[in-house]
């Protein structure tokens, strides 16, 4: 190629683009387009999930607007919300699943990853280690509560009691006790819950790239140092999702409270959701459905803003 014939090229215009216009959506294109077989393809699932969704969910609103035991109703407005709102009965009942949350939080949440980077540091038998861990998981939840609850016998001859007297500490009164039944509680809860957020973390750690720990082991770093600058970044985006889902969980305890203690003693254990069975079911012709209605919707509010303002304060930080 001449210089003459470069000259040329480099001063002709640049090639135009053809620019696509966009087509105006109408009911018509919309039709053309196979919108109506798609509208009658979804028409089933959207039916179903209005069904056993959202219903209820008006339901429960429309409900705790009445004064109701399922036969005769009521319109009462929002006294039912007024009546629970000034309930002493509630502020325990929050406070106490305010302290279980707390507990389970500070216990249940960083053991399940403590075990999982633990076992995938195991070269052998991972798998019989992660079908140990899981086993709590496959017990039926009412089974794995009588069976503690028959371990936290406060003779001397019960079960922890007897492992208790093996290092010289007297017998505890355990699930007997106003102070030491939320902390029981919390120890049977962690131990039935722990066993799926270890399987969870354990699927993540597969994922973190085997380099970063190749690059930390040539810096120097020992396992704790590449746990907290390597495995702990990697997982932001799955600890933020468990740490959320494990606070809606423990805000809505319900098994362990009614299984093991009822709310006693003298309401030690007595959360939000026992204070809901008990208004719905406090005796034996039907209770306040309409105000056992109002904390439920109470309870979803507080947990909906809850979970927003979370992922609002966090997602910025996850995604980083």
């Amino acid at each position: 190629m001449t210089t003459l014939e470069r000259q040329d090229e480099a001063s002709a215009p640049p090639p135009v683009v053809p620019v696509r216009r966009r087509t105006r959506r109408t009911p018509l294109t919309w039709y053309r387009g196979g919108g109506l077989w798609n509208l009658l393809f979804l028409l089933p699932m959207i039916f179903v999930f209005f069904f056993f969704s959202w219903s209820p969910i008006v339901q429960s609103v429309i409900m705790s607007l009445q004064k109701t035991n399922l036969i005769v109703s009521e319109w009462v407005g929002f006294d039912n919300y007024v009546t629970v709102l000034t309930d002493p009965q509630l502020g325990a009942a929050v406070l106490n699943t305010v302290y279980f949350a707390a507990l389970a939080l500070l216990f249940g949440f960083p053991l399940p990853l403590f075990m999982a980077v633990l076992m995938s540091e195991v070269r052998r038998g991972k798998g019989v280690y992660s079908a140990l861990a899981y086993l709590p998981v496959v017990i039926p939840p009412v089974v794995a509560v009588l069976l503690w609850k028959f371990f936290y016998s406060a003779d001397p001859s019960g079960v922890f009691n007897t492992v208790l007297g093996w290092v010289g500490i007297p017998p505890q009164p355990w699930i007997q006790s106003a102070v030491q039944a939320m902390p029981s509680l919390v120890l049977e809860a962690t131990w039935a819950a722990a066993g799926g957020s270890i399987i969870i973390y354990l699927a993540a750690l597969l994922s973190v790239p085997p380099e970063l720990y190749d690059a930390a082991e040539v810096d120097g770093a020992g396992i704790w140092r590449k746990v907290w600058h390597v495995t702990l970044p990697q997982l932001r985006g799955i600890l933020f999702i468990m740490l959320i889902l494990q606070v809606i969980a423990t805000a809505q305890v319900f098994l362990e409270p009614f299984l093991f203690t009822g709310g006693g003693p003298a309401g030690a254990t007595r959360t939000i959701l026992l204070y809901i069975y008990d208004k719905a079911f406090r005796n034996s012709l039907g209770g306040d459905y309409g105000e056992a209605t109002a904390v439920s919707v109470l309870l979803a509010i507080v947990l909906a803003i809850l979970s927003w303002l979370y992922f609002k304060l966090t997602n910025r930080w996850s995604t980083s």
